[in-house]
């Protein structure tokens, strides 16, 4: 078992910047890749970045591509997320998600094994 926790979530005004945090316990040697996806009022939950655990290989969607960069600390079993000129439409609840093994297309919430239970992110105009 993998326990997944954000943090870091916050209301700030828009253009400003915060840091997510996922830490993982549990048998988190495991991990191949983690991810963050987010969830916006009325919306499916969507694919925003990832990172392979070993190698450091980032993925991200193109509307946070130069906004926002994604980290891990792997002697703490964290990944970050790193936002930076938020915009109100990337206000959403956002879950970090860990996945096992490799495969799959990691855009796909399917392909991971263990989310978290999300933190509120709130950009006001």
């Amino acid at each position: 078992q993998v326990h997944l926790e954000e943090s870091g979530g916050g209301l700030v005004q828009s253009g400003a910047s915060l840091t997510l945090s996922c830490t993982a316990s549990g048998r988190s040697s495991l991990i191949y890749a983690t991810a963050w996806f987010r969830q916006a009022p009325g919306k499916d939950r969507e694919f925003v970045s990832r990172i392979i655990w070993d190698g450091g290989n980032t993925y991200y969607e193109d509307s946070v591509k130069g906004r926002f960069t994604v980290s891990r600390d792997n002697a703490k079993n964290t990944m970050y997320l790193r936002m930076n000129s938020l915009k109100p439409e990337d206000t959403a609840v956002y879950y970090c998600a860990a996945q096992l093994t490799s495969g799959g297309f990691y855009r796909q919430e399917e392909i991971y094994n263990y989310w978290g239970e999300g933190t509120q992110v709130t950009v006001s105009a």
